[in-house]
């Protein structure tokens, strides 16, 4: 028996499943899951010391590479410190005013631990501003696991074929209004009917948790529209796609500009920090000035920050995004290329530091045609890959990410490690 299989029997019997979080289990792909041992550039290693190119990194807050010294140096410092204080530090401020002027939307910022309670923080904010309860998600989209936002999810619950959370009240779930994602005219029709009942809209403008789907366009100018029109709340959750798709996220691309953002991953560079801000006359309905309640004991842990600040410093550094963007739409175009040249059905996409493959033959637009790729197809590539030492998410439903250590030789060995994959998926 390996390491790992020994170490994953024992998990199981404390811990359900074997794991903390549920893709990890590798229920959706099959197998055994790898227990990491240590992290450094582009690589991972596991329990029986085999090395892997990693394109998970940490689920995207490794953008400067698993370890970096600079990050490391920030962490033992602040860390020699004290680990916590319960009170206020100088680390917090830096750190919201860095997002502040990264982020233009943003004019107030609250920091907090993780983006599942930041998200449930937001539309809470959002829901206490305008005194409405009904909030419109979308179809794939994940915004942790609160309870009115388990709701046709995406990430985890795509994984395991379950769409909801079983422990969620019917009471809580009536008030989510779940649409088709990119479908401007669902928009519209649910703020001609219920628009003066609609607190907020929340979306990943890149989606990254039923697998990357871009947003076009018109999707967000009609929800910008329609918001406005309507006193309801604009919210982007940008956990996942900010500080990885471009510096100021992805509203600075598309060019629109939410009420309130949602953040996590990279402003921690590994460790738990996220946020909620936007607007400053929302923001100050929280307490200690508002009656919006919100606490967190580790919020603004000052080990975290030092992380998360030292990992933004590096991704302003000139041509960082350039270099993170060019290497990987190498990697997609390389995979897509090799695919090609073998007859296999696939397509793959990229913006900024986030991928996605598909086995279709086109890059899909919405939800519906997500589900439709052929999900056994990733299975066999994914575990091809995997006995040649590169490591994709463990689902046919979550984004890949590269770092700014994945150099041409790391993306050459990919590409040539997927020749064989995708001959085996031939043979």
């Amino acid at each position: 028996m390996s390491h790992n299989e020994s170490l994953f029997e024992r998990a199981q019997r404390s811990t359900p499943g074997g794991v903390n979080s549920p893709v990890r289990a590798f229920r959706s792909v099959g197998g055994t899951p790898r227990f990491i041992t240590r992290a450094e550039g582009p690589y991972f290693w596991d329990a029986d010391g085999k090395r892997y190119i990693d394109y998970i990194g940490s689920w995207g807050p490794a953008i400067v590479g698993h370890a970096h010294p600079d990050v490391i140096k920030a962490v033992q410092a602040a860390a020699a410190n004290g680990l916590s204080f319960g009170a206020p530090t100088e680390g917090e401020i830096l750190m919201a005013e860095e997002i502040c002027k990264l982020v233009p939307s943003i004019e107030m910022v609250r920091l907090v631990s993780s983006g599942t309670e930041a998200a449930m923080s937001a539309l809470r904010l959002a829901r206490g501003v305008t005194g409405r309860d009904k909030v419109i998600k979308f179809e794939g989209c994940y915004h942790g696991h609160a309870d009115s936002m388990l709701v046709k999810a995406g990430s985890g619950l795509l994984t395991f074929g379950n769409p909801t959370s079983s422990g969620v009240p019917a009471d809580f779930a009536k008030h989510t209004i779940v649409l088709d994602y990119n479908d401007c005219a669902q928009l519209e029709d649910a703020f001609s009917k219920m628009g003066e009942q609609i607190a907020a809209v929340i979306v990943e403008p890149v989606a990254g948790n039923m697998n990357l789907l871009r947003s076009t366009p018109e999707f967000l100018q009609t929800m910008r529209r329609l918001c406005t029109q309507h006193g309801a709340v604009l919210m982007f959750d940008e956990v996942m796609s900010g500080f990885r798709v471009a510096l100021g996220g992805a509203q600075s691309l598309y060019g629109v500009q939410p009420d309130m953002t949602v953040l996590g991953k990279v402003i921690g560079g590994g460790l738990p920090v996220a946020a909620f801000g936007g607007r400053a006359d929302m923001m100050k309905h929280l307490a200690p000035l508002g009656p919006v309640y919100q606490a967190g004991t580790l919020s603004g842990n000052p080990v975290a920050v030092a992380a998360g600040m030292s990992t933004l410093k590096i991704i302003q550094q000139p041509g960082f995004y350039e270099n993170l963007g060019t290497q990987t739409r190498k990697l997609v175009d390389g995979l897509s290329v090799t695919a090609k040249e073998i007859g296999v059905a696939f397509s793959a996409d990229a913006i900024g530091g986030m991928f996605g493959i598909y086995f279709s033959e086109r890059v899909p637009e919405n939800y519906a045609q997500i589900m439709a790729g052929n999900k056994e197809r990733f299975n066999q590539f994914f575990h091809a890959m995997l006995d040649a030492g590169v490591y994709l998410a463990p689902s046919a439903f979550e984004a890949g990410f590269v770092s700014a250590m994945h150099n041409d030789a790391v993306i050459d060995e990919t590409i040539s490690a997927a020749r064989g994959a995708f001959a085996k998926l031939n043979s």
